[in-house]
């Protein structure tokens, strides 16, 4: 499957940096409208009120799948797809183009060692993660169904006059603890895999299926490591007045260690597949405007 994409305009003077953002902002933008459904899935796994069982792996992702459409309908599974654009489309990009200028900066056009990814990968999070958590907060609010806000904006101005500036970053330390280790750990793996793929395949036509498929497992293995953060994440940011040990305590308490792994299927799956899709087109695009990613 070779990628194609329209000729862009050649324009010298556009910062490099620039160029990475406008690419991340694309792929983040294609796999945020494809996987919003797992999100949604995830995040109302994670918030079912004590009492209500979610069933195991696979029986509690589809029953939270059908109730949603049957009390929602079908286009419920892309509820707070307008947040998760308005998170996505900037913060795919600054993470990108931070990405992309630490990487110019320290390696210049070198191949990055594993210790050296992971710095790469969980310093551009970093600055993705503050800068767009106030909106990331507003979308786990959406999803989880307890709120009724009209808008993004709105939220904004709701949990600004009710609850105080503060509450937009809510669950900072959780979702720094999060996001952090996952995009060292992703970007350690995957260009690591990457890398140990044969010449005669990272150069031919196929190359953006075998980049795919690095992601994937790269994915898959990130994933599942910063699962309990995530949980912990989602509960501080629908429950402000939780402080993040409180949130760990509780979900012990009320689920055992096995709460600390609820939505872990529908995240995998989304995280594995919007993080390989983001990357391939992220590459391509970067191969296609004359820059090496």
């Amino acid at each position: 499957m070779q990628m194609k994409f329209a000729p862009l305009p050649h324009n010298p003077q556009v910062h490099p940096a620039i160029k990475a953002f406008m690419c991340g902002s694309l792929s983040g933008t294609c796999s945020t409208l494809l996987f919003q459904p797992l999100d949604l899935v995830k995040t109302r796994l994670q918030t079912l009120q004590t009492g209500v069982q979610p069933g195991s792996g696979r029986v509690g992702m589809v029953s939270v799948l059908l109730s949603v459409v049957r009390t929602e309908r079908l286009l419920g599974l892309w509820k707070g797809v307008s947040p998760s654009f308005v998170r996505t489309i900037p913060g795919v990009g600054i993470y990108f183009s931070t990405y992309y200028s630490l990487k110019q900066h320290f390696l210049q056009d070198r191949c990055p060692g594993a210790a050296e990814a992971v710095l790469l990968g969980g310093g551009a999070r970093t600055v993705a993660g503050v800068v767009m958590l106030p909106v990331t907060v507003v979308k786990t609010r959406f999803e989880c169904g307890r709120y009724s806000y009209g808008s993004v904006i709105g939220a904004l101005r709701s949990v600004c006059q009710t609850e105080g500036p503060a509450a937009l970053f809510s669950g900072l330390m959780a979702t720094l603890l999060r996001d952090v280790p996952f995009s060292g750990i992703y970007v350690m793996f995957y260009s690591q895999t990457k890398a140990s793929l044969p010449k005669e395949i990272s150069t031919s036509p196929a190359a953006p299926v075998a980049n795919f498929s690095c992601g994937v497992l790269a994915g898959v293995l990130a994933s599942l490591i910063t699962q309990p953060a995530d949980v912990v994440k989602t509960h501080v940011q629908v429950n402000p007045q939780l402080k993040t040990a409180e949130a760990i305590r509780y979900i012990y308490m009320e689920y055992g260690l096995q709460g600390f792994f609820r939505g872990a299927v529908p995240r995998s799956l989304r995280r594995t597949m919007m993080a390989a899709m983001a990357w391939t087109v992220y590459e391509q695009m970067m191969a296609h405007i004359g820059l090496k990613s």
